[in-house]
């Protein structure tokens, strides 16, 4: 690469560009993890189980970690900005379409296109941001995507919980859907072109990319770390809702919607975080928020609802800090085939949460909360041995 490029790679970030990384990590996951907020209305609209109301929420995370890789290779063939706006387009469709579904099992369709839509957002944008910035500025960069994915995970929640509150569940998801139109707009107009992207467009050498990534150690340390990110993440945030709405709580869809305030932490935890990495290195950060995420899953066994609610604070922020070390730790360590590893990253981050929809929901069915937090802190074990063992540690550029 030439110095000049070099140069360009590590000016100034122009504020538009801030602002759109944020708004565009934010409208990913909008939509992603709402249904959270509603799923007592759903469970009983659908007359469902708990087994059976937590795929609703992972039919969408399948849906990601079945197209994350595919997406990878269709960037690396034709681009980024026009990837990302498709993808932005498509996702208010299902959501849409969402408000029409008289079963769960329609629900879950649109559901699962829903998730079909975000990696085109994830990740491409990931490897964006890993060709066009270099060192302090990718860093912060990529902080600040981060902080926007938190920022969704919270808002998407929070408005369909309280729209319930005044409209039908219906309507809230047909003016969720509306509100996509935004992060297009701001896609289109303040995304700047690649400047460094070289396209992909033959077959065998993405395969052979994709055989090499499989035997890369950053990879697949960091989908294992980030599958236990999610399932930590989903099985928490899932059914603590069921159990927060059940006696002695009694939690309305809005009191829900609320609870997810705690991400407002995450928010600021994330860029913060930037410090923590530059400093100690992805490996070590990822061991200590690791840490962080089971004292808080620990502290939701406690009776008193505001004790309850600064343990998810807790947890959710040790969740974050992990995933900003994880997707720093792969966008330095990895330089050939970007949005491909990033695209295995997150098939194995998804199938993680789709996973923890799924186990989650048998233990809550079986032993309620305190059977679902016992399987939350082995996985959280298990996390902490592949960041302490497989994780390779190596000193920031």
């Amino acid at each position: 690469m030439s110095s000049a490029a070099e140069v360009a790679k590590q000016e100034a970030l122009p504020l538009g560009l801030l602002i759109a990384v944020f708004v565009i990590g934010m409208f990913a996951f909008v939509q992603v993890y709402a249904v959270q907020a509603i799923l007592p209305l759903l469970m009983q609209a659908f007359s469902a189980t708990p087994d059976e109301i937590g795929f609703t929420v992972g039919a969408t995370v399948l849906a990601v970690a079945l197209m994350s890789p595919f997406m990878g290779m269709l960037s690396d063939a034709v681009g980024r900005k026009s990837v990302i706006v498709a993808s932005l387009l498509f996702l208010g469709f299902p959501t849409a379409m969402m408000g029409f579904a008289d079963s769960l099992a329609q629900m879950n369709v649109w559901r699962f296109l829903q998730g079909l839509a975000v990696p085109g957002i994830t990740v491409v944008l990931i490897a964006y941001i890993g060709e066009e910035f270099i060192g302090r500025n990718m860093t912060k960069i990529m902080s600040l995507y981060v902080s926007g994915t938190v920022f969704g995970g919270f808002s998407g929640r929070f408005i369909l919980g309280h729209l319930t509150e005044y409209l039908t569940w219906q309507q809230a998801f047909w003016v969720m859907a509306a509100t996509m139109l935004a992060g297009v707009v701001l896609a289109i107009t303040q995304l700047p072109a690649s400047k460094s992207f070289v396209p992909n467009r033959q077959l065998k050498p993405v395969l052979q990319g994709l055989w090499s990534h499989l035997h890369n150690r950053y990879v697949l340390s960091a989908m294992l770390l980030g599958a236990c990110v999610l399932f930590s993440l989903v099985g928490c945030f899932t059914f603590v809702n069921l159990h927060l709405a059940a006696a002695p709580y009694h939690l309305s869809s809005a009191q829900l919607a609320n609870i997810f305030m705690v991400y407002l932490i995450g928010m600021i935890i994330t860029p913060l975080s930037t410090r923590i990495l530059t400093r100690l290195g992805a490996k070590k950060t990822a061991i200590l928020a690791v840490l962080m995420s089971m004292v808080g899953v620990v502290g939701t066994l406690v009776a008193p609802l505001w004790e309850i609610v600064v343990a998810l604070g807790v947890m959710s922020s040790g969740v974050f800090i992990t995933q900003s070390a994880t997707i720093s730790y792969i966008a330095k360590n990895v330089t050939q085939n970007r949005s491909l590893a990033s695209g295995l990253y997150y098939m194995g981050y998804y199938t993680g949460g789709t996973i923890g929809a799924a186990v989650c929901g048998w233990a809550y069915a079986r032993g309620e909360w305190n059977l679902t937090v016992g399987v939350l802190l082995l996985v959280q074990v298990f996390a902490l041995l592949v960041a302490s063992v497989v994780m390779v540690s190596r000193k920031a550029p």
